[in-house]
């Protein structure tokens, strides 16, 4: 469903978010938006190098077994 949102559909979005929050709001709206959605990238960078580290300290414990 997302993917098929073209130009005309974010126009739309944001003419909707226009009248809803008003002006004003918009910038404020922007900035929280913004943090966070750069927090969830900085989650999932972390989740992924401890996920990546684990599995290489599982390696190293398995070839030091044998």
């Amino acid at each position: 469903m997302i993917q098929n949102l073209g130009i005309p559909g974010l126009i739309l979005i944001i003419i909707i978010a226009l009248i809803i929050f008003g002006p004003s709001k918009m910038p404020e709206i922007g900035r929280a938006f913004g943090s966070t959605l750069r927090e969830f990238k900085n989650s999932t960078k972390d989740l992924l190098s401890e996920e990546k580290n684990m599995t290489i300290n599982q390696e190293k414990d398995s070839s030091e077994r044998i």
